[in-house]
């Protein structure tokens, strides 16, 4: 800020210091947890209602595989945009636009009548969502330095786990216990029900949601100005260590193509998974909805707690390429375990806890490498390009697994293929660089040093 930048910047003890980190988080991830937890069960939930909606509308595994995925085309396409825009006019009332749209259109999946209905939907769902995640991780970087942020994106992203335990036992209670009253099918009144929490979401982020700490009243003024001064700081380093502060520099970064190539191996196996997960555990023929809901929940039960624990050594040994690399590793190990034991309930149930605490985990920690090195515009656009060239592979995973499902009766080949994404994604992690990077956390405190 103009006139403040000789002041030092050191002058708040590490206890205070850490104090306002808790302020702020305690003030912000609470919310914006409840926000994502809505989002992932109205983009997955389409899981549960397939196996009543398949039935119904006479769709096949195939259709069903293409619907599921289809979603991240409309995801694809306006997802830079978003982002950008976001970052113009501020992330209250973005994001409470995304809300109230994605809602309403969720809802509206309940009039699926047929394929073509269904293709059109989910495409739009995805168009009314693009820009939600990536402006979220955009707007951590709004109030958190990148020496903190993979353990308060783990947090904000533990939603996904808790949107599968939570989602599940929910999802079988509502196709279960409304199917028939008046007059809708079980998983109509899914669609209706799990979309108008987005919707009611969307007027509260409009009046709880600060665009950034300058506009926080629940700040103390001295807390305020430290926060932006400590922010600007590591946006300083950022930009010395990389050169990333240009919206173009971001967009033709070899680098960001190759962090977008990582998270397209790992969307692949989470949103595979995800969309078919409620269908491999019916299959297992434990009991009805409800016991398929329930028993659904306990793979993202154990993810919940591996991913905070991985995020937390992250954070705490100032590593992320080889927990990001093992994470997806025990996430293949997992795919391939799932088809080994095909048959057994607490053989698969225990696989699919180990594929998705690989895929949660990678993906929780992931997101502190792109913002350690992009900022500004650049940050906007650049996380926004990952988010949506990744998301293709939420895409392409449902899709492979209807599509060999449908033509082989199971899904082992499809799996094969998700765990050689796995794979290849802890390799391209892995070889991103010989040795540890110089970070900005590094770099703020040599500044402090020599102040």
């Amino acid at each position: 800020m103009p006139g403040h930048h000789k002041k030092p910047i050191h002058i708040i003890a590490p206890d205070a210091e850490a104090a306002i980190y808790r302020k702020a988080a305690r003030r912000l991830i609470p919310f914006l947890f409840l926000l994502y937890l809505v989002a992932f069960i109205d983009r997955v939930n389409v899981g549960f209602a397939k196996l009543q909606m398949s039935g119904d509308l006479e769709f096949d595994e195939a259709v069903y595989g293409f619907g599921a995925g289809i979603f991240f085309l409309g995801y694809f396409l306006f997802e830079v945009p978003s982002n950008i825009i976001l970052h113009r006019v501020g992330a209250r009332r973005w994001i409470s636009r995304i809300l109230l749209v994605w809602g309403l259109i969720s809802s509206a999946m309940m009039f699926v009548d047929s394929a073509a209905s269904f293709y059109v939907l989910r495409f739009l769902l995805g168009v009314g969502e693009a820009g939600f995640f990536p402006g979220i991780i955009l707007y951590l970087t709004y109030w958190f330095p990148a020496r903190r942020r993979a353990k308060t994106t783990a947090a904000f992203m533990t939603a996904i786990a808790i949107a599968g335990v939570v989602g599940g036992p929910v999802s079988g209670w509502i196709m279960a216990g409304l199917d028939g009253w008046l007059g809708l099918r079980g998983w109509q009144w899914l669609f209706l029900l799990e979309g108008a929490p987005a919707v009611l979401l969307g007027f509260a982020t409009h009046v709880f949601l600060d665009d950034g700490p300058a506009q926080a009243g629940w700040l103390a003024e001295g807390e305020r100005q430290w926060l932006l001064r400590r922010l600007a700081e590591d946006q300083q380093g950022r930009d010395a260590l990389q050169g990333h502060g240009s919206l173009r520099q971001a967009l033709l970064s070899a680098r960001v193509w190759l962090l977008a190539l990582v998270y397209f191996c790992l969307a692949l196996g989470l949103y595979g998974v995800s969309f078919w997960l409620p269908q491999i555990v019916n299959d297992l023929k434990q009991g009805g909805l409800v016991v398929t809901g329930w028993l659904s929940a306990l793979p993202y039960l154990l993810a919940a707690l591996v991913m905070v624990a991985v995020a937390h050594s992250s954070d705490r040994r100032h590593e992320r390429r080889w927990h990001i690399a093992g994470s997806a590793l025990l996430g293949g190990l997992g795919l391939v375990s799932l088809v080994l034991v095909r048959g057994s309930p607490t053989g698969s149930i225990a696989a699919l806890g180990l594929a998705t605490s690989g895929f949660l985990a990678a993906l929780s920690i992931f997101w502190s490498l792109p913002t350690a090195f992009l900022s500004g515009r650049a940050a906007a656009g650049g996380i926004a390009l990952i988010n949506c060239v990744g998301s293709l592979g939420g895409y392409v995973g449902p899709v492979i697994l209807g599509w060999v499902r449908q033509h082989t009766g199971s899904m082992d080949a499809g799996l094969y293929v998700l765990a050689g994404g796995m794979a290849l994604a802890a390799a391209l992690v892995a070889a991103m660089g010989l040795g540890p990077a110089p970070t900005v956390a590094g770099v703020a405190k040599h500044r402090e040093r020599n102040e």
